[in-house]
């Protein structure tokens, strides 16, 4: 870090020994806030005093609010109810890396600010981008953002970061796990050189501490617990089910043995999750899927019905193992072990939320010891394994539709030795015509139709009660002509 050792800062107890603004303070009281979570008493007054901060935190700490209630208590001065845009420009930008963590975080703030004058503004990809190109327009004190729709609008000169004074990183690690660091290092130098910046993350990796280096000023560290330590109220089980079938009958009892009113299962691929959703709705269980391939209108509504409780089990990539804030949310279950040691931090982090208890479960097969013990070398503790007998599992229809060219085949074998010998084959009757005319030789036309002059008398003309009648025109051989009906 540029100014050595980042220091520790002195803890507060509750939210008025901050100091927060009257308004600040009301909103907090009707959410229900009562004493500050520890990184939230770490983080509020060293943010106050406007010192860079580098926090490390198990997710569902309450972070949101432990870098969102200063931010908005130094920008309370500048508060107004002026409907120029030009009085309410960008001067906190809050940088998230997926689409559901910048919502969330949206929601917070818009909760926390309602009585401050103060507007706050959010902009994702997967949707339109007009909409939120006239909410810019009306002008927004804090932005949450994503990197790359940020930069679209910054392409598009539809919001400008000329006076902001903060720069808030969330969920650091996860940004550079999904490439994002290109996209930072341009918004970071589109920044005014003078501002406060604030990174935040349930992990620290080597790289986020190299990143932390880059731009941090003399930061203050804010680490409530080890580094990648899971939450202490949450319990962790590991069940061990003999095959992929087994798993999906796995999911279903243990929803049904615990009567789980709300899970969360995760999986590692999109098709997986989806997949899984269609199989549990065949076993009576309401479940939906939410991943990447997903819009964002219909990711939201998915969302929505969760937390409404009208979905029970929501199949999920790690599209959704942050910032999901679901509360009192009692399990999560890890259909697969994921294949970053560090999303299992983040996926478990669902539950236990707040202070509440939660369990998290986790299904493996024969090929996921190294992922496991990649786990638990993260986290530094050993997971206890039980075995999962969920008895005869009925075959899936892909399954056995995989498996029936080798049933062709056995039948056809089985067919190949009943065949009796050449010398005994009886032939097969087969139905062709007796008709003669497909036995004689073909005659040309004209050869048939003299033929035909040669051996008959002329016929008289035919009449009809109206006048003669014309004479049927010849029709080729092939079709009938030359042959008498």
């Amino acid at each position: 870090m540029r100014g050595g050792t980042p220091e520790r800062p002195h803890l507060s107890t509750t939210f008025d020994s901050f100091g927060l603004a009257e308004p600040i303070l009301r909103a907090v009281t009707e959410l229900g806030y009562r004493e500050p979570t520890p990184i939230q008493a770490q983080a509020i007054p060293v943010v106050m005093q406007g010192r860079d901060v580098m926090g490390a935190a198990q997710t569902g700490t309450g972070k949101t609010a432990g870098f969102a209630l200063p931010i908005l208590q130094r920008l309370m001065p500048l508060a107004n109810t002026s409907a120029s845009p030009a009085r309410h420009p960008v001067r906190a930008l809050i940088l998230a890396p997926t689409r559901e963590l910048a919502d969330q975080i949206y929601e917070n703030v818009r909760e926390y600010a309602k009585y401050t004058g103060l507007k706050s503004a959010v902009v994702f990809g997967g949707v339109d981008i007009k909409p939120q190109i006239a909410t810019l327009r009306q002008g927004c004190e804090v932005l949450i953002a994503t990197p790359g729709r940020l930069l679209d609008h910054m392409g598009q000169k539809t919001v400008t970061l000329a006076q902001a004074e903060l720069l808030v990183l969330d969920e650091a690690d996860r940004m550079l796990d999904m490439g994002f660091l290109p996209d930072i290092q341009r918004i970071i130098h589109a920044l005014p050189a003078r501002r406060q910046n604030l990174m935040f993350s349930a992990t620290f990796s080597t790289e986020i501490r190299k990143l932390a280096e880059s731009f941090l000023n003399d930061p203050v560290l804010i680490e409530v617990a080890r580094r990648n330590a899971t939450a202490e109220n949450v319990e962790q089980l590991v069940f061990r089910v003999a095959d992929l079938d087994a798993k999906r009958a796995a999911v279903a009892r243990l929803v049904r043995e615990r009567q789980l009113q709300q899970v969360i299962v995760f999986t590692n691929t999109k098709i997986g999750a989806g997949r899984l959703a269609r199989l549990l709705e065949r076993d009576g269980l309401n479940a939906a899927a939410i991943h990447g391939d997903k819009s964002q209108q219909e990711r939201l509504a998915t969302l929505e019905a969760f937390k409404k409780g009208e979905i029970v089990v929501l199949v999920a990539t790690d599209v959704a193992a942050r910032g999901l804030d679901i509360a009192e949310l009692p399990a999560v279950i890890n259909y697969d072990l994921p294949y970053s040691a560090e999303d299992y931090v983040h996926r478990i982090g669902r539950t236990g939320r707040a202070g509440a208890s939660g369990v998290a479960l986790s299904l493996m097969t024969g090929g996921d010891e190294r992922l496991l013990a990649e786990i638990e070398k993260l986290i530094k503790r050993k997971l206890p394994v039980e075995s999962l007998d969920v008895g005869p599992v009925e075959a899936r229809p892909r399954r056995e539709r995989r498996e029936a060219p080798e049933g062709r085949r056995e039948r056809a074998g089985a067919s190949a030795r009943r065949r009796p010998e050449t010398g005994s084959r009886v032939p097969a009757a087969v139905g062709y015509s007796t008709d003669p005319f497909f036995s004689q030789p073909y005659e040309p036309q004209a050869v048939a139709a003299t033929a035909e002059a040669d051996a008959a008398p002329e016929a008289p003309a035919r009449t009809s009660v109206t006048g003669p009648r014309k004479p049927a025109r010849p029709l080729a051989a092939l079709l009938g002509g030359g042959r008498k009906s």
